[in-house]
């Protein structure tokens, strides 16, 4: 039976071509946004950030978010100017940001004139510095506070990303498969994360000489494909308005009176404390997991084979194996072909593991994180569609981060000196809490429209994004701070000669900070509990299916 077409959007290959375009824009972002995690040691060593510069500095992608308003902003642009515009202007708004950090991580800004100004300014921000929610502080590297800046910039364009490819999304596939078109959107921009772990370190040692800058460079350049992706996008997207006759279709925009209605809701105020609770776990902790690995690790990195360029090729390659047999394998209707996609998947995964260890490094351990959660949230999305059971997802999810977050702070670190042992506690750990980001997400933002009215459930998310963005900004600021409190022997250490500041660099105790992300896990798995109390008792229908025969 034949395809009847009759615009671009009735046409499979041109919807699916579309959503790549989307998908490969925000995986280029995802990126770029952990660009410098995997090399938290090196910023240390190259450019002089101790754990509270560089958390100050993660935390600023989203401050202008939060104290400028800037995500409220960027909903009423896409409202009022529609996808196209809005795409191409948060790819522009992710360059410039970006290319402000490269400048700021490059050997051009060292002793340059715009070092020494920052070095005197910004260290005292009049009604910031007195709330304690600054970005900038005294006596924070000069480097760092224009890192922040440049970063503070690439997180309003990424937010605004965000919120155009779903709505770009719904716009193509409207009717049709909105649902798988979402999912593997998110799959494919987690995917960022993998290759960011995998590729950040290889760039900043490229050649045996270490050059940070050259792993903003390789995000540099990707945000440019991104803009790239972008453009083709936006001329796709004109000729489908143009065969339509359509004007571009536009959610309710965010007004201030929708605040009293939503803020009346028990059930969003929950689902929003269980979101920032939950977030604030997992994404902070991206940026520092691969500096925890190394401090807690006993890594030998390989010779030979294993410590030359192209293993790093053929790894990324054997990722992808796994990434794309486990995703594709939730839609192969035939036994056989699901069975058998699994079965390379899982083949893939091992042989992925074993170079992992094969070649000591910490982050290429760590870029298992996202695999699993590959892998499993089409099944998990097709769960709460089908059986429900969103709310007691929600928990299991909150449990297994604190599983996790107490693992590596308490039980990872016996394994100090047994190499097998730590590196195999380290990988089924990360697999696991893989999973719980899966749980989570694929249980909660379905939840909302069950929470409040379909008129006002774009405000509802705009709300919801802005309390998460506070806990983005606030915890990676903490977990640098926490380190640098409990750590001070290091710093001692180095000043009196008896350590060097690379062997500082992946010396430091992770325990307190990763008490503290448990904690967060606590109060989100309470906040489950309740919510699945009021669901029970108001009937707001979160243990039921999405889908009813």
């Amino acid at each position: 039976m034949t395809e009847t077409v009759k615009t671009l959007r009735d046409s499979s290959a041109m919807r699916w071509t579309a959503l790549l375009l989307l998908a490969l824009a925000m995986f280029c972002s995802y990126i770029f946004m952990d660009i410098l995690s995997p090399i938290k040691e090196l910023m240390m060593s190259q450019r002089g950030w101790d754990s509270t510069a560089f958390g100050t500095m993660q935390g600023a992608e989203t401050f202008l978010n939060v104290f400028v308003f800037f995500l409220i902003f960027a909903g009423i642009i896409l409202d009022k100017m529609g996808v196209r515009f809005t795409a191409v202007l948060s790819g522009a708004v992710m360059l410039v940001g970006a290319s402000i950090e490269w400048y700021a991580v490059s050997g051009s800004f060292v002793g340059s004139s715009t070092e020494a100004w920052f070095t005197s300014h910004l260290n005292y921000i009049p009604g910031f510095d007195e709330l304690g929610v600054s970005p900038f502080y005294k006596g924070m590297p000069a480097s760092a506070k224009v890192a922040a800046l440049g970063f503070m910039f690439f997180g309003c364009g990424t937010e605004m990303a965000g919120i155009t490819v779903s709505r770009g999304i719904v716009k193509w596939f409207k009717g049709r498969e909105t649902a798988l078109a979402m999912g593997s959107e998110m799959a494919l921009a987690r995917l960022g994360v993998a290759t960011c772990m995998i590729f950040s370190p290889y760039f900043a040692k490229l050649g045996g000489v270490i050059d940070v800058s050259r792993s903003v460079a390789f995000g540099f350049v990707l945000l440019c494909v991104a803009l790239m992706m972008f453009v083709v996008y936006f001329f796709m997207d004109k000729k489908l308005d143009a065969q339509t006759g359509e004007a571009e279709e536009a959610d309710e925009p965010f007004k201030i009176r929708d605040i009293g209605k939503i803020l009346s809701s028990m059930g969003f105020w929950l689902v929003a404390l269980l979101c920032v609770l939950y977030y604030s776990a997992i994404f902070p902790f991206q940026k520092y997991a691969v500096n925890m690995l190394q401090c807690n690790l006993t890594l030998t990195p390989g010779e030979g084979f294993w410590a030359g360029d192209s293993v790093t090729w053929i790894q990324y390659g054997i990722m992808l194996v796994v990434a794309a047999g486990s995703f594709a394998s939730n839609f192969s209707k035939k036994k056989s072909r699901k069975f058998g996609l699994m079965a390379v998947a899982v083949i893939a995964l091992v042989v992925y593991c074993y170079m992992g260890y094969r070649r000591g490094t910490a982050e290429t351990i760590f870029a298992v994180f996202p695999l699993l959660a590959v892998a499993i949230t089409p099944i998990l999305g097709n769960m709460v569609d089908h059986k429900g059971k969103a709310a007691t997802m929600l928990m299991i999810g909150s449990l297994l981060l604190i599983v996790c977050h107490l693992t590596f702070a308490f039980v990872l670190p016996m394994f100090k000196g047994n190499a097998v042992g730590g590196v195999v506690v380290a990988y089924v750990t990360i697999l696991v809490l893989g999973a719980s980001f899966s749980l989570v997400p694929a249980a909660l933002w379905p939840s909302v429209p069950k929470l409040v009215d379909e008129k006002i459930i774009g405000s509802a998310y705009a709300l919801i994004f802005w309390i998460q963005n506070i806990g983005l900004w606030l915890f990676p600021l903490l977990i640098g701070k926490i380190l640098t409190n409990t750590n001070q022997g290091l710093a001692e250490a180095v000043e009196n000669g008896t350590m060097t500041i690379e062997e500082a660099s992946v010396s430091f105790d992770y325990t307190w900070p990763l008490v503290m992300l448990a904690c967060l896990g606590g109060a989100a798995l309470l906040i489950g509990l309740i919510l699945k109390a009021v669901d029970q008792k108001k009937h707001l229908g979160l243990e039921e299916p999405n889908i009813k025969d």
